[in-house]
């Protein structure tokens, strides 16, 4: 289970333990990343400590579970013309993503999914800096959430230049889960969950 952000209203970890632990009792093994009201995620070593057995953290690197390397970072809003303090948060989260992306290369598995809370292409699938960087290293799925509202009008899902994206904000899926396409199914954009090749 993939769990791109926004995981708990609290503002300090011990408040998130009883989110935490709610979620750690569902069957199966849940990776977390944090998203942008995440407050309470602290250093990534100490949350490792106090994850729940089954549930894992992605910070700016990778782990692999099977054939597949989960990797991820925040990422962040695509940045105005104007807005130099958002441009500077883009660069320093692309420099992660690359990171997690060179972790993600190095475990070797057949299949990377990539987590990020922020949208990585634009409202109308423009692509960004961020969505050539995925390209550029081959990545087969990436999931993100982040939109609520409105702003799923903007949520894109599909084949982008060899990356299949899925919007999995709970808002948009009426919170139930969305069960990611098996790489057979997901290379073909007709079956399974209306992807266009784009």
């Amino acid at each position: 289970m993939l769990i791109p952000g926004d995981i708990s209203w609290a503002m300090q970890v011990e408040d998130a333990l009883p989110d935490l632990e709610a979620i750690g009792r569902l069957p199966g093994k849940k990776i977390l990343l944090r998203g942008n009201h995440d407050y309470w995620w602290c250093g990534i070593s100490r949350l490792r400590e106090i994850l729940p057995q089954g549930m894992y953290a992605v910070q700016n690197d990778a782990m692999r579970l099977g054939d597949t390397a989960f990797c991820g970072t925040r990422g962040w809003t695509l940045p105005a013309s104007q807005a130099a303090e958002d441009e500077k948060i883009y660069a320093r989260e692309l420099l992660r993503m690359e990171m997690s992306l060179e972790r993600a290369k190095k475990l070797g598995a057949d299949r990377i999914v990539v987590m990020c809370h922020y949208p990585p292409l634009g409202d109308r699938g423009e692509e960004t800096r961020l969505s050539q960087l995925l390209a550029r290293y081959e990545v087969d799925d990436v999931v993100y959430g982040h939109l609520h509202g409105a702003s799923l009008r903007g949520a894109v899902t599909g084949v982008y230049s060899g990356v299949r994206y899925h919007c999995v904000s709970c808002d948009g899926l009426g919170f139930r889960l969305y069960h990611l396409p098996s790489p057979s199914v997901a290379s073909d954009p007709t079956q399974g969950s209306g992807m266009e090749e784009k």
